[in-house]
């Protein structure tokens, strides 16, 4: 078991965001989460990132409690982290970004070949010597994404990664994705559910702060609660 939640719990006030949550991920998986605003997937998420601290519970990340561990300690463990918004410098280029990314981890001599097939997998070789603040938003998430690879992390944790994509950019997200089934394993929390079941091998419904089902996407689908309370509400059912 790569991640583990027990008994998870983050109150504010006298307000359960997520109430008692117990989760597991199996290594290798590509795990989707998803819920209405407000379900308690984005808290859910921020405490095993380690951005909130929860009230009570515990996580463990590879074997170990990091319930109480600041992000920075997690992320040595091999827990790489991706925002919606990309935090990036503008002012350097897409090589001098991954560049950056790579020497947390890897000896200076082996930085420029570990670049190159980074360039390769994330598809902007042709963007390479390009600053970053004249890219696209697609973009600028692959380069942010790949600047998270280049620690060549165990567990990978993705927010929304498809948020405002164009549907070309979007397509090539999944393919990337994609190339990270079976050397890494990934949660994603993101809303659109044509992505979601393009990526997924197993969905975690969150709902009022609890898991209200878990599954494939094809068992999510045909789960009534789910069609209920958060696919009944979007226009015309599951967008595509």
């Amino acid at each position: 078991m790569i991640l583990e939640t027990r008994q998870l719990w983050c109150r504010f006030g006298g307000v359960a965001a997520v109430a008692g949550v117990d989760f597991q991920l199996e290594e290798g998986e590509v795990r989707c989460l998803i819920g209405a605003n407000g379900a308690g997937k984005s808290t859910f998420f921020k405490m095993l990132t380690g951005q909130l601290r929860p009230t009570s519970g515990a996580i463990s990340v590879m074997g170990r409690d990091v319930t109480r561990l600041a992000p920075f300690e997690i992320a040595r463990l091999g827990v790489g982290v991706k925002m919606q918004v990309p935090a990036l410098f503008d002012g350097i280029t897409v090589r001098e970004s991954l560049a950056l990314g790579a020497l947390r981890t890897l000896e200076r001599r082996r930085v420029g070949d570990a670049v190159q097939a980074m360039l390769k997998q994330i598809q902007l070789e042709a963007e390479a010597d390009v600053q970053v603040g004249l890219l696209s938003h697609g973009q600028r998430q692959w380069v942010e994404l790949g600047m998270v690879l280049m620690a060549d992390p165990k567990l990978v944790l993705l927010d929304e990664p498809a948020a405002g994509m164009t549907r070309g950019e979007v397509e090539k997200t999944i393919a990337l994705i994609g190339r990270l089934r079976g050397r890494h394993t990934v949660v994603v929390v993101e809303h659109d559910m044509h992505f979601v079941g393009r990526i997924a091998e197993k969905v975690t419904v969150f709902h009022r702060g609890m898991v209200l089902a878990e599954g494939s996407m094809d068992t999510i689908l045909r789960d009534s609660r789910v069609r209920e309370v958060y696919l009944g509400r979007k226009a015309g059912g599951v967008r595509g």
